[in-house]
């Protein structure tokens, strides 16, 4: 394992919550288990019962959570519902619940996808109340790319955000999955990560064939044959200096998939 004290390229790889799994706790499990040192609670939970929420974890559950990711060294991660924008209503109650949840469990993240059907400059207003939470609560605020929010997006959402007191928290989220569904970097996520220019602070790591998002573990998909993509992706992360969390998003069957691409992609750090 790298000793984060002594080398820059340290990232933490771990795994996330996930409908499929049961019972939910199980991927949890699973990372204290293998010596997996990040971990990100997703809310996903679907209406027929599957998944996870943050309504299902009570106090108790919290306290766990909390003791059992320090005592085993694992950072964790909070993900908002996927569908959450922070333009509907209701909006800012349900982010409230996950920062209390975060301030419970000891996460140092949350994470939202980013929505520019109304206007980056209105998501950006509507971020405003959500960037003092999280500044409050001590976590930072990473926003993803989805499969249709591309490179000139987040540019500039970035340049309005710095413009903000009070902002130096917040980064992307970059999810390798769907910029290499992006239409304009399709099958070709490396691209959208040169045409970047924002803080990467949290990543979340999947793979497909620029098809559909079918969220492939690491090292099953285009890697499996050719790994220069994955290569060229650490070359960029190294160079950027990043040092966050690389969440796996899947729990793929055998869920030992997910060890071998932790181990792989910790390798291509290292080397």
């Amino acid at each position: 394992m790298i000793d984060r004290k002594s080398d820059k390229r340290y990232v933490r790889i771990g795994n996330q919550t996930a409908f499929s799994a049961h019972p939910p706790w199980l991927p949890f499990e699973f990372a204290i288990n293998n010596g997996f040192d990040a971990f990100e609670w997703f809310s996903d939970k679907k209406s027929w019962g599957q998944g996870w929420a943050v309504e299902d974890t009570g106090k108790e559950d919290r306290r766990r959570i909390k003791e059992e990711s320090r005592r085993c060294n694992i950072a964790l991660s909070v993900h908002i519902p996927a569908e959450a924008n922070p333009l509907i209503d209701n909006f800012l109650d349900m982010f409230k619940r996950h920062v209390e949840f975060a301030i419970d469990i000891g996460a140092s993240n949350i994470n939202i996808h980013l929505f520019t059907e109304h206007g980056i400059d209105n998501y950006v207003r509507s971020l405003i109340p959500l960037i003092a939470l999280t500044r409050s609560a001590g976590v930072t605020l990473s926003i993803e790319n989805t499969t249709i929010t591309g490179p000139d997006d987040f540019n500039y959402l970035f340049s309005k955000i710095n413009a903000l007191n009070g902002a130096d928290h917040v980064g992307m989220c970059l999810d390798m999955g769907h910029a290499n569904i992006f239409h304009e970097t399709r099958n070709d996520f490396i691209r959208y990560i040169d045409r970047l220019d924002v803080p990467i602070i949290h990543i979340h790591a999947h793979e497909n064939f620029g098809d559909r998002d079918s969220h492939l573990t690491l090292f099953t998909g285009p890697s499996q044959s050719n790994s220069l993509g994955i290569r060229g992706f650490v070359n960029r992360m190294t160079g950027r200096g990043f040092s966050g969390m690389i969440i796996m998003e899947q729990w793929p069957h055998p869920a030992e998939l997910l060890i071998n691409a932790r181990r792989g992609l910790l390798d291509f750090f290292r080397g």
